[in-house]
C-alpha cells in the first residue's frame, strides 16, 4: 500500500506519544523532501524531529513533477503540495493530510486522504486505544492541534463515546 504523509500527522501523533499506530497501520509511509526538511530540519528539538528521522519506516521520495507543485503551492504550502504531487505520481492508496484545503485539493485530484483523527479512530475501533476522548483531548491540550466541537463530537459518535 502506498501511503504519502504530511508533516502535521507526524507531528501531532509524536506529540500525543501516538506515532506507533501510523506504523502499525501502516507498515510503510512515505514523505516529500519538503515534508522531512520540514519536520527533521526546520522542527528539530520538536515533537517528531527525531523520530522521523530514525525511523526506517519512513521513507523520502522525491516528486519528480515540480510544476504541478508549484501550481498547488498558488494555494497551499510547500509540504502539502508535495504530498499532493507525490501522491498523484505514484498512484497513492492514500495521503495523510489535515488541513482542510489541501484535504479538498487531494480529493479533486482524486486521491484518497485520511487525517490525524481518522488514524486515532482507526485506533479505537481496533483496539490499539481504549479512550479516543483522551487521545482527542491530548490532541488538543497538548499538541495544539485545532479542531471544532462538531467534528470532536462527530468523531466521538463514530466510536460511540
Amino acid at each position: 500500500m502506498k501511503v504519502i504523509a504530511d508533516s502535521s500527522v507526524l507531528i501531532s501523533l509524536t506529540a500525543i506519544s501516538q506515532l506507533e499506530l501510523l506504523r502499525r497501520r501502516f507498515p510503510e509511509v512515505m514523505i516529500p523532501r519538503a515534508v522531512r526538511e520540514e519536520v527533521v530540519i526546520e522542527g528539530r528539538g520538536q515533537p517528531g524531529s527525531q523520530e522521523v528521522q530514525s525511523s526506517d519506516w519512513i521513507k523520502v521520495q522525491e516528486v519528480k513533477d515540480r510544476s504541478f507543485i508549484q501550481l498547488l503551492e498558488v494555494e497551499l504550502d510547500r509540504g502539502e503540495s508535495e504530498v499532493i504531487a507525490l501522491g498523484h505520481e505514484v498512484n497513492a492508496d492514500l495521503v495523510l493530510l489535515d488541513e482542510k484545503d489541501a484535504r479538498l485539493r487531494a480529493k479533486r485530484v482524486g486521491l484518497k486522504v485520511l487525517g490525524t483523527i481518522g488514524i486515532l479512530i482507526w485506533a479505537k475501533k481496533t483496539g490499539h486505544t481504549s479512550s479516543l476522548q483522551e487521545q482527542l483531548n491530548a490532541l488538543r491540550d497538548d499538541a495544539g492541534f485545532r479542531i471544532s466541537t462538531e467534528l470532536y463530537q462527530q468523531a466521538l459518535k463514530s466510536v460511540s463515546e
